[in-house]
């Protein structure tokens, strides 16, 4: 799996929504104790007001104390009917919302169904029912477990990114020993054949036989440069970014099928300065011709087209292969992609990580049709000197 920018975003993102999530239920943990501990007070106040009135003969102690229970009443909306369902009184209803019959009688079939109202006897045998529904502290703890696995899966998935980061990390510096090791053992048989290419002078060999082989010769030593590079960071130099890519596009060209028809469209003033690494560049160029050729098998056009804005320079490498499913636009890139029976799947992953790591650049699938071919696009920025 690669870690671009977009999922450290998103590993971010996670991690900031659940400290967030999780200060907010911390702020309401406390705002609700509050609110309860306040309401243990009213109960414990109205307690002692009915105690004040069963031990007195003052009728008015026990108004007082009816008047105290309503007033303590902040929070509970509270609706009593007669017998006949129609409303005698309301507490803690807003005004006007009991005008319309219709509204308050979904009212009263919402706080029923919410809580079974209380019977009250009034004297002279007239039947009352008091009807209420939820307070705001309980509306609001209803959706706590909600939120409870939403933090859950919130840390799981911040577990998740930190797991898989350290795996891709082991796997990166895994990649990197062996690219490096590679790169060494390389390095003694190319030294034996440049001396062997030196007998072979002495010996009077056709030199167009050892024009070949040192063709060859330097062709391993830039792959061993390109392996050795893999790991640490490249060093980037002002270059003409149309003579390298032509050199690149030129070698696979002269190197491929011949039923393959190999076409170059650059500025005509052929000079476009870009920060580079040269051979690591190359090898991206190559990695795109190479995953062209192969989806047109060894057969069609491909063609590159470099061209410039205000601040970037594009490479457009077009084939006219089997095309890329939209869905795939992004996994074509993740290392161990590939349609084909042979191969690691290691190419378009490592021309990302080249372009968009070491060259603060951007590849991407431009556009693709089914059948009909498949354009990339390589965008960098111009060196302004």
């Amino acid at each position: 799996m690669n870690f671009n920018t977009d999922q450290r975003f998103i590993r971010w993102f996670i991690i900031f929504a659940a400290v967030v999530i999780t200060a907010l239920i911390l702020w309401n943990v406390s705002l609700f104790f509050d609110q309860l501990k306040q309401a243990e007070r009213d109960r414990m106040e109205v307690w002692a007001s009915s105690m004040e009135a069963f031990n007195t003969e003052d009728i008015n102690q026990y108004y007082a104390l009816s008047q105290k229970i309503n007033s303590k009443n902040q929070y509970i909306p509270i609706i009593i009917t007669d017998y006949k369902d129609s409303i005698v009184n309301s507490i803690n209803i807003p005004e006007g919302v009991l005008d319309d019959p219709v509204q308050s009688q979904e009212i009263l079939m919402e706080m029923a169904a919410e809580n079974d109202p209380i019977r009250i006897d009034i004297l002279g045998g007239e039947l009352w029912y008091a009807y209420y529904g939820h307070s705001p502290v309980i509306n609001q703890l209803k959706y706590f477990p909600v939120v409870l696995v939403i933090i859950v899966i919130l840390f799981i998935g911040v577990i998740y990114f930190f797991y898989a980061t350290s795996k891709a990390s082991e796997q990166n510096l895994l990649w990197a020993g062996m690219a490096k090791e590679t790169a060494h053992q390389i390095g003694t048989p190319l030294s034996s054949l440049v001396g062997w290419t030196e007998i072979l002078k002495a010996e009077n060999v056709n030199p167009e036989y050892i024009e070949e082989i040192n063709k060859d010769i330097n062709r391993l030593e830039t792959i061993t440069g390109r392996f050795s590079k893999i790991g640490s960071i490249p060093k980037l130099d002002a270059t003409n970014i149309i003579t390298e890519t032509q050199e690149a596009f030129e070698y696979l060209a002269n190197r491929s099928s011949k039923l393959i028809d190999f076409e170059i469209d650059v500025p005509p003033k052929g000079q476009l300065f870009v920060m580079l690494n040269k051979e690591l560049y190359a090898w991206s160029i190559e990695n795109l011709v190479k995953n062209a050729i192969d989806a047109m098998k060894g057969k069609g056009k491909l063609t590159l087209t470099i061209k410039r804005d205000t601040r970037y320079v594009r490479i457009l490498i077009s084939d006219t292969g089997k095309g890329i499913p939209k869905m795939n636009f992004s996994t074509i890139f993740e290392p161990g992609y590939t349609t084909k029976k042979r191969g690691w799947g290691l190419g378009l992953s490592l021309t990302k990580r080249i372009i968009e790591e070491y060259h603060d650049g951007q590849v991407r699938v431009l556009n693709s049709e089914i059948n009909k071919g498949t354009t990339f696009q390589i965008a960098l920025k111009l060196f302004e000197s």
